[in-house]
This record gives structure tokens, sequence and C-alpha cells, in this order.
């Protein structure tokens, strides 16, 4: 049996599919979350998680070849130095995909596609947005009080 031995072509040519695979990899390591069908999520998730392994060791030869397929340099930079160190210690499941149901046009399957450890960053972005707000209104009740 040739279990997992194909890939889904996406009913695209090559050159069509490889685009489509460059700009989807980009976006979610650009948001850190992309909602997509479930059947591209779960091919972009193959090559995504592959770069991400492979951006663990950030060597000039890793760069070179997940530089073939990023393009833009802001991103290729943000993966190697802020996602990659982020799952230095996870054996592999960098991303997951959450259900969102059917679409309406076409009742395809639609899923968001992110980043296992995005949640814990946001988390700490408002919890230090929180500190700072409850900071501001105690300075502020200190000088009505004076």
């Amino acid at each position: 049996m040739k279990h997992r031995a194909g890939f889904n072509r996406l009913g695209r040519k090559t050159a069509h599919r490889k685009a489509l695979y460059r700009s989807m990899v980009t976006a979610l390591f650009r948001y850190e979350r992309i909602k997509t069908t479930k059947a591209k999520a779960r091919e972009i998730k193959r090559v995504a998680e592959k770069m991400i392994t492979r951006a663990r060791e950030d060597t000039v030869h890793n760069r070179r070849i997940i530089a073939r397929k990023i393009t833009d340099k802001q991103i290729l930079a943000k993966l190697f130095t802020d996602i990659a160190p982020r799952f230095a210690a996870r054996p592999g499941g960098y991303t997951r995909a959450l259900k969102l149901g059917k679409r309406f046009g076409d009742a395809s399957e639609m899923v968001y596609l992110d980043l296992v450890e995005r949640k814990e960053v946001e988390k700490k972005k408002k919890k230090q947005e929180k500190k700072g707000q409850e900071e501001k209104k105690q300075e502020e009740k200190e000088e009505q009080e004076s």
C-alpha cells in the first residue's frame, strides 16, 4: 500500500501550485494565522513545518534553501529569529488547523491554520497592555487627588 506517498495537486498546474504554496506560507509566517480551505491547509502545513524544522538551525545553507520559497526578506528574517526559536524544544507539530465549518458559497470545509505557539505570545502582549493601562489609570487617579 502507498500510504502518504503522494500529495494533493489541488486542481492546479505545477507553477500555479508552487506560487500558491509560496504565498500562503509567507502569509502564515507574517500573520501567524490564516483562514483557508481544509485541503489547502493540509498541504501548506506540510511545507511550513518542514521550513520551521530547517529554520531551527540558523545556517547560511538553510537560509538559502528557505529563501527559494520565501522571497520576502523580512518574513525570512522573522522565521529564523522569532518563529523558529519558539519551537526549539518542540519535536514537531508546529501548526494546527482549527475547523470553522463549511463556506457558504460552495460548502468547502474552512479552517484556521495557525502556529501553535502563537497564543502564548498574544497572551503576553495582552498582559503587558493591561498592566500599562492599569498603571495609567492609577497615575490619573493620583493626579486628580493632588
